[in-house]
Parts: C-alpha cells; sequence; structure tokens
C-alpha cells in the first residue's frame, strides 16, 4: 500500500500531462474561440502551460498541493464551457460523449481537490525535503 499514492499520482497526471501539449495547436485553438472563449490564441496556450506544470507537480510531488490547485482551476471553468452537454439538443450521441467527458472532467477535479487537500504523500519531493538535515552553522 505505500506505494498506491504514488501510483495514483501517476495515474492521475498523465492526462494533464499528455494533453498539454495539444492546447499549443491551431485546431484546439480554434475549437475554444469557436466554443466562445475570448482571447483564445492566448488563454488556451497558457492553459497548456498551467495544464503541463500543474501535471508535473502531482506528478513529482513537488509543490503538489500548487500545482492540485493549479488543475482544479482549470478544470471547473472548462469543465462547465466545453462540455456542456445539457444544450446539446440534436445530436444524442454528441450529448452523451460531452455528459461522459463532464463526468470525467467533475471526477478529476475531485482528485484534485482531494491532492489539494492532502498533499502528495510519503513518496514525493516535498516529503523529502521536508526532512532535510538542520544546517547548523
Amino acid at each position: 500500500m505505500r506505494f498506491a499514492l504514488l501510483l495514483g499520482r501517476m495515474l492521475f497526471s498523465l492526462i494533464f500531462i499528455l494533453s498539454s501539449f495539444g492546447h499549443f495547436s491551431a485546431e484546439t485553438i480554434g475549437y475554444a474561440a469557436d466554443k466562445g472563449l475570448p482571447a483564445a490564441n492566448i488563454l488556451v496556450p497558457l492553459s497548456g502551460i498551467v495544464l503541463l506544470l500543474g501535471g508535473l507537480s502531482v506528478l513529482t510531488g513537488y509543490r503538489a498541493k500548487v500545482g492540485a490547485g493549479l488543475l482544479a482551476l482549470f478544470l471547473l471553468p472548462t469543465t462547465f464551457m466545453f462540455h456542456n452537454f445539457w444544450v446539446i439538443t440534436d445530436d444524442p450521441m454528441s450529448a452523451q460523449i460531452q455528459r461522459i467527458m463532464f463526468l470525467k472532467n467533475i471526477s478529476m477535479l475531485g482528485g484534485a481537490l482531494i491532492l489539494l487537500y492532502f498533499g502528495a504523500g510519503p513518496l514525493s519531493l516535498d516529503r523529502k525535503l521536508q526532512h532535510r538535515p538542520i544546517e547548523r552553522a
């Protein structure tokens, strides 16, 4: 069980790290602009940086609470703006896909909030840095 939290952090961070790179593509920026995101050409790449930094922070356990907070701040508005399945009335399949994506993001938001509260756990850089020897003058 000692490695459960480390494995959980690894699995949790994977989607954020891998998806961050797509936030620098013209397709993703265009999609966000079509969904009504203002200044999409600035905000979408910025969100890619947030995803990468937050994901790496959670993965390594370095300032994991900050990283989890960044991911939560990303997930909250994007979940409701980009996966608003309740407005799709003409295509049941698209509505179902967006409902699944909405619930996936809500679940990830829950995971981020748990990490924000409890931190990265024992197998993390945060914990290692807390236990450094006291330097004497």
